[in-house]
């Protein structure tokens, strides 16, 4: 029988943050995710955050990282693309202009052929890409 541990998977992505506080705040409070790990390390501090998961467990997560060893980083402006799938792509839109984020693009109607899914674009605090995806 084949041990379910060697079955690899995607467990999670980091994403360089340039203010800890606020992303987090951004993915708990603004996105619905939950704060589930915190690591300081002496080059960086990670934060781990993640959607509530059916059982109580969770699927993949997110991985905040700040680095504070005196590196330069560049967190702006990266060609960078997260996309949630989203029971309702509007009031997430409304979440976050109501917090002072960017929407970059409305959620509408995908212009893929035969679509009915809902796409739309809010960006997070350092303008890393959204993509809200509602399945139509």
């Amino acid at each position: 029988m084949a041990d379910p541990n060697d079955t690899p998977y995607f467990r999670s992505t980091g994403l360089g943050v340039s203010d800890l506080a606020k992303s987090v705040d951004f993915y708990t409070r603004v996105l619905g995710m939950e704060q589930v790990q915190t690591f300081e390390l002496d080059y960086m501090d990670e934060v781990v955050v993640a959607f509530p998961a059916a059982g109580g467990g969770h699927g993949h997560r997110l991985v905040l990282m700040h680095w504070k060893d005196g590196s330069e980083r560049n967190y702006r402006g990266n060609p960078v693309k997260i996309v949630w799938q989203v029971a309702d792509a509007k009031a997430i839109a409304e979440q976050a202009r109501a917090a002072g984020y960017p929407v970059t693009r409305e959620p509408g109607v995908s212009k893929a052929p035969g679509s009915k899914n809902i796409v739309g674009f809010i960006e997070d605090p350092d303008g890393y890409q959204i993509e809200l995806l509602q399945l139509g």
